[in-house]
């Protein structure tokens, strides 16, 4: 990671307090000013209720499978099967559902059950086999994308997809709100109060703040690093779902770039609002920060490339302002 850790001798009162103020609301200040920029330039197309809904909405699926690899990242750990498993789960419940003519409830349920399960599998390698999660995770999701190819035979399920499924990610349940940023909402209230709320978030908070602090105190650290697999594969499913419904389709590589996205957006999280610590509402932030950045260069008619290389440069920053932040927070 980037270290930009200055000498406390070189730093007055008033410099340590200024840059502790900018590694905390850096991000949100950024994300004001990039909307206001945005709606200057462009006052018909960008500062609309519809080009905001319409963010949301394209920003749902990356902030749930963001605030899944979240709950992996707060216990010290990181994911990086959560693109390729949410491939693999849209095939899986695209072909349950036209192949072999399950329900849809039932295909979304034994879909979830299986991100539980991808969840498990990294937990134990993580835990029982002391495999460094990078590694494992990595390992693990490269075994998904052939899954997803043998499953498919690298053809795109596409056709006799039903009407209701499609409806799960293009309808509009409560006051003509998207359904995606409805489902979204859920889960990140949940996941929230489940962190930021309950004797069991305390735990994972306390295993990824210090683990040999929390095993001493009782607090069985395999058992929590596990839960925060289990809970970032189930978003990761999630994710996948939606993105068929979606689609229409199941691809086995259509969600592979959210990995980028995820980790982007929880790194930049991390540098908002608290000192390099990793937490859900800095996640969604971080989520819009790139949605509305996105949106904004597709107004303006930029090319794909200057979406990867924003994504990039964002990438960069968030890891550098969350090194930062944690640095403050050491003095």
């Amino acid at each position: 990671m980037t270290d930009l850790s200055v000498s406390r001798r070189r730093l007055s009162p008033r410099q340590k307090a200024g840059l502790a103020f900018f590694a905390r609301y850096a991000t949100i200040l950024g994300l004001i000013a990039m909307i206001a920029a945005f709606s200057i330039l462009s006052p018909r197309a960008f500062p609309t209720l519809l080009n905001f809904t319409n963010v949301l909405n394209q920003a749902s699926l990356a902030i749930i499978i963001a605030s899944g690899l979240t709950m992996a990242v707060i216990v010290g750990e990181l994911d990086l099967s959560i693109g390729f498993a949410a491939s693999l789960h849209g095939i899986l419940v695209t072909g349950l559902i036209v192949a072999s003519g399950l329900p849809i409830p039932v295909a979304i349920v034994i879909v979830l059950a299986a991100g539980a399960f991808i969840g498990l599998v990294n937990g134990l390698v993580v835990t029982k086999l002391k495999v460094n999660s990078v590694i494992a995770t990595l390992g693990v999701g490269t075994i998904l994308t052939g899954l997803a190819f043998a499953y498919s035979s690298g053809v795109p399920i596409v056709s006799g997809v039903p009407e209701a499924f499609l409806e799960i990610s293009l309808g509009r349940w409560l006051w003509g709100i998207p359904n995606n940023i409805i489902i979204m909402a859920v889960v990140v209230i949940v996941l929230w109060v489940v962190v930021e709320r309950t004797s069991i978030g305390q735990e994972i908070q306390a295993v990824g703040g210090n683990p040999a602090a929390a095993r001493l105190a009782g607090i069985s650290v395999d058992r929590i690093k596990i839960l925060g697999f289990v809970i970032s594969g189930m978003c990761a499913a999630l994710t996948g779902i939606l993105l068929a419904s979606r689609l229409g389709s199941g691809t086995a590589s259509a969600a592979d770039g959210y990995l980028l996205t995820a980790f982007a957006a929880v790194f930049l999280g991390s540098a908002t609002l608290r000192d390099g610590e990793f937490h859900i509402l800095g996640t969604v932030i971080g989520a819009l920060v790139i949605a509305f950045g996105f949106n904004g260069l597709n107004i303006f008619g930029a090319p794909t490339f200057s979406q990867y290389m924003l994504q990039g440069g964002i990438l960069i920053v968030a890891v550098g302002l969350s090194s930062l932040g944690r640095s403050i927070a050491e003095r």
